[in-house]
């Protein structure tokens, strides 16, 4: 498995949950949200990703033309 960057990844990350125990370690991220049939905060717009919904459905909706 590649080694985790999580100084560079930490400084990337756009989550605004900071108590995050999975903050800047993105495989752990991605696996929990997926797990969970959700989206992680990084791939909503940041006024969406405040909301905390990380559902498919305001995924969907932060992203279709309207």
């Amino acid at each position: 498995m590649p080694e985790c960057h999580l100084r560079e990844n930490l400084a990337q990350c756009t989550c605004t949950y900071l108590s995050c125990t999975k903050r800047g370690k993105c495989c752990e991220c991605v696996a929990y949200h997926r797990a969970h049939g959700e989206i992680p905060g990084c791939f909503f717009p940041p006024d969406v990703e405040r909301t905390y919904d990380r559902s498919i459905r305001r995924f969907i909706a932060a992203y279709q033309k309207g």
